[in-house]
């Protein structure tokens, strides 16, 4: 499965930075080549104080928080969540969606559409939301749904994939790593950051992850995001590839609690 060139197309290339000839420049005296080297051998001195003083930790390796935590726990505020269920577990209604971390249009769609849907449907009682992630994109998408899985298992994946949304990079640009997994985990209040990591790793993520591709298979998904809607407890139809409008999406939704 690929997000197609369409996904590609929307979205914005990271420009590289600009590379400097090594020819003709200007060279350094030897009193100013040894007066760097006396700098560099002080810096290094200075530096290996303060990581003893911090018991030899580097702040890399320190999870930080990311940018708009705190709008994205107010978004999910109230709202029960249950693995990978988003919502009331009796509500009448059902939504399944098929999404890659790494996919610009999944983007679009939970940051520009989900946020109006969550407040109209899914506070409210209406709907509940099922999300099943997926690699299309390339590897480091596995990276991004272990750790979402891992994150259900705290009743959180909604956040840790909404966080990672609202800071995601270019497809397959190295920015979803075990690091980032790490930050979102710890952006995230209550969540047991090193418990995630660990579950990230495990078999039963792996199986997880597994069972969430048979679904796939069994959908015929051919890109993400890919939606499925019905009543809870029934037969649910493909809503196709893409990204509805808040306006398709609530019609749709509104035609399903009516029928």
């Amino acid at each position: 499965m690929t997000s197609g060139k369409q996904a590609r197309r929307q979205r914005e290339e990271v420009a590289r930075p600009p590379v400097r000839s090594t020819g003709g420049g200007r060279k350094a005296s030897p009193a100013v080549l040894i007066g760097a080297l006396v700098a560099i051998v002080l810096v290094v001195a200075v530096a290996g104080v303060v990581l003893a003083t911090r018991g030899g930790s580097s702040s890399s390796s320190t999870p930080t928080k990311l940018p708009d935590a705190s709008v994205i726990e107010q978004q999910f505020a109230g709202i029960p969540q249950s693995g990978n269920v988003l919502g009331k577990a009796t509500a009448p209604a059902t939504l399944v969606e098929y999404v890659d971390l790494q996919c610009p249009i999944c983007r679009q769609f939970e940051t520009d559409v989900m946020p109006t849907i969550i407040d109209r449907y899914v506070r409210t009682g209406k709907l509940k939301v099922v999300a099943r992630p997926v690699v299309v994109i390339g590897p480091d998408s596995e990276t991004g749904r272990k750790g979402m899985i891992a994150a259900f298992q705290q009743n959180r994946g909604f956040n840790f994939a909404q966080l990672l949304y609202f800071n995601q990079g270019a497809e397959n640009g190295g920015w979803l790593h075990d690091s980032m997994v790490a930050d979102a985990a710890a952006s995230i209040p209550g969540v047991k950051v090193k418990a995630l990591q660990a579950a990230a790793g495990s078999q039963a993520v792996a199986d997880e992850a597994a069972r969430y591709d048979g679904q796939a298979q069994a959908d015929a998904l051919t890109g993400t995001p890919t939606l499925t809607l019905g009543k809870t407890g029934g037969k649910l139809t493909s809503l196709g590839a893409g990204s509805p409008t808040v306006q398709q999406l609530s019609a749709a939704i509104e035609q399903t609690l009516k029928s």
